[in-house]
């Protein structure tokens, strides 16, 4: 992956260790996702983009390119770091879920995948885009 934009200290996911579960805290660290990306100058399409193969936790427009955007959230790096946490096989379904969603559009434009890295550092949660994130091989 490469390098992204880091913002530090924002200060919107009070409620991520309060969560009860995995999905909660999903859920906590997708709302402020959406409210940072906003901020940042994205328009919202679609959260939590279901479809057979996977889910895409945000699809948004950053001026004339829709982002199919992972969202990955740490308190601690005891498990790896955020953007660590987007493996192949994950990117793959991922890319099948965004062929289905620009199947079912009228998309004619440039996309591509972006994973937001959401993680706890010294008290305050530290935000990284990384743009281009993976690229997905047609199949042969």
């Amino acid at each position: 992956m490469r390098a992204g934009l880091v913002v530090p200290r924002v200060k919107l996911l009070a409620g991520f260790g309060k969560a009860r579960d995995t999905r909660a805290r999903g859920r906590v660290a997708e709302k402020a996702a959406s409210r940072w990306l906003r901020n940042g100058g994205f328009e919202i399409v679609a959260t939590n983009y279901r479809a057979k193969p996977g889910e895409i936790d945000i699809i948004a427009r950053e001026g004339e390119c829709l982002c199919f955007i992972e969202i990955k959230a740490r308190a601690s790096d005891t498990f790896g770091s955020a953007l660590e946490a987007v493996p192949v096989r994950k990117q793959r379904r991922i890319a099948r879920a965004a062929s289905i969603f620009l199947a079912a559009s009228e998309w004619t434009g440039p996309c591509r995948f972006d994973v937001l890295g959401i993680e706890r550092r010294a008290g305050d949660w530290v935000f990284r885009l990384v743009r281009d994130a993976f690229w997905v091989r047609e199949a042969r």
